[in-house]
């Protein structure tokens, strides 16, 4: 806790000699701050650290802190129903109560001994490599399947680099994940945009997840977008909507939804009667054998599109197997991009960018402002590989992602790793989205003499036929040593 000093006392002396007149003032001249009673400040609670009743001390804290914000710090769900997100922390101990008290008294102790002060001024670079850090076990530590895809922090601000054009000054952006999880490239892109120019819209399934969306908006001093956190199903729910009952639509729309997901129980009714008519591709069908592989990400690249304003953007981390398929929905989502002028660009990753699965991905580009060129990248070849935990991970490098960066908005061509294909060029290789598929082929031209040219083709007819002398000496050995083979 840092020590402010008054008159030689630390924050505890100073706060507790206060009147309730003073320190009522003193709350209100702090922005963005929740409601808070003295009871609740760090320094108060420590000075009860050896209670043998602590654990209910912290909790009742806590509890107290939900109380007096009860109109901020809660989750909507997609029925308008609400659920606090500030919950007693003890009963997360298994054990009695002297286990519950060594875990709160440990953690108390811990926060009064640190310094908040060059943390928040560093903020948003501080607080996403804090996140990163402590979702990278989400999945394996309770996540759930649905966290699989953690977006890396290199590939969130990839993506919000590339949406945002440097030097732009932004006003009143509405910027929305139908599938936020944790707000990872929510805050990426709001931080390129400037927190104070935009207003965050999100929607996701997990309440967990939810609550540390939230979290991350208020850390990263984005409190008024709190009650635009809606925990629901995007698929069959979609939350926000404008004054006509229409889906709403954003200036900046990015998702990094599950790639598959059994979603069997409401396959049908998406198909047959969504009413927002969002599917224009299509809906995945039911596979035969594994109900777990229905490609939902299929039906949120088409809510993303749906979502984005007129000459608004967006962005979607896609399977890289979606750029090159040659039918079905992949195909027409694509095509429909191509043909409209809204595709922006697309950047392949390199493989194992997501620590929790080998899954290539790619991310799609969308600009409704209207592309005559897009951008193709590959780079796949960029990063460094490293282990983490069981399973190999690739880190792209500052170098990498500034390469990225430049490349595509300076839309330039360079050998191996990026393209400008035209719209015709796109169309006659079946709409494919793969760089890889319009780079130049060449072939190395060696000028030699045929003098040199005979030479060469002398040599390679020998070695061919000591090739097949060697080969039909193979041969005779292998009969002769099968022939000598007898039956006991």
């Amino acid at each position: 806790m840092p020590k402010l000093v008054e008159n030689g006392k630390d924050i505890y002396e100073s706060l507790k000699a206060m009147s309730d007149d003073e320190f009522e003032e003193l709350c209100a001249l702090l922005e963005d701050t929740v409601i808070l009673k003295r009871e609740h400040l760090i320094p108060f609670v420590s000075q009860r650290r050896n209670d043998e009743n602590f654990a209910k001390i912290m909790d009742a804290t806590l509890e107290g802190i939900a109380a007096e914000n009860a109109d901020v710090f809660f989750i909507v769900n997609e029925d308008n129903s609400r659920v606090p997100i500030i919950k007693p922390i003890s009963d997360l101990i298994s054990g009695g109560a002297s286990n519950k008290n060594s875990f709160c008294k440990s953690l108390i102790d811990d926060i009064s001994a640190f310094s908040f002060e060059n943390i928040f001024d560093a903020g948003y670079d501080f607080f996403s490599t804090i996140f990163e850090y402590l979702l990278k076990d989400y999945n394996s530590n309770g996540g759930g399947t649905y966290a699989e895809y953690y977006t890396p922090h290199s590939v969130a601000n990839i993506m919000a680099r590339l949406l945002v054009d440097d030097g732009k000054d932004y006003r009143s952006m509405k910027i929305y994940d139908p599938a936020a999880g944790t707000g990872t490239l929510l805050i990426a892109l709001a931080h390129a945009i400037g927190e104070r120019k935009c207003a965050v819209y999100t929607q996701d399934i997990s309440e967990k997840s939810s609550t540390m969306m939230m979290l991350n908006l208020i850390l990263n001093g984005m409190a008024e977008s709190l009650t635009h956190v809606i925990k629901g199903n995007t698929m069959t729910h979609p939350f926000h909507k404008d004054d006509n009952g229409k889906l709403k639509q954003f200036d900046f729309v990015v998702s990094n939804p599950p790639f598959k997901l059994d979603f069997s129980d409401y396959q049908n009714t998406l198909k047959t009667a969504d009413p927002f008519k969002r599917f224009f591709a299509g809906v995945p069908n039911i596979p035969n054998k594994n109900k777990k592989k229905m490609e939902i990400y299929l039906c949120f690249f088409q809510h993303v599109i749906a979502s984005i304003k007129d000459a608004g953007r967006g962005a979607i981390v896609v399977p890289t197997g979606f750029l090159t398929a040659q039918s079905g929905i992949p195909l027409k989502i694509r095509q429909y991009l191509v043909d409209n002028k809204f595709l922006k660009g697309v950047v392949s990753m390199p493989s194992n960018i997501f620590a929790n699965t080998g899954t290539n991905v790619s991310v799609v580009f969308i600009d409704k402002a209207g592309i005559d060129k897009p951008v193709f990248i590959d780079a796949s070849k960029l990063g460094e590989e490293s282990k983490d935990g069981k399973n190999m991970k690739t880190v792209l490098k500052d170098d990498d992602v500034e390469q990225i960066v430049s490349t595509f908005h300076d839309t330039k061509a360079v050998d191996e790793f990026s393209v400008l294909p035209s719209i015709d060029e796109i169309k006659s290789k079946n709409y494919s989205f793969s760089a890889g598929q319009y780079f130049e082929v060449k072939i190395e031209h060696i000028d030699i003499t045929e003098e040199e040219f005979n030479q060469k083709i002398k040599e390679y007819t020998e070695t061919l036929d000591s090739l097949f002398a060697e080969g039909k000496e193979l041969e005779a050995n292998i009969k002769a040593a099968l022939g000598s083979l007898k039956y006991e």
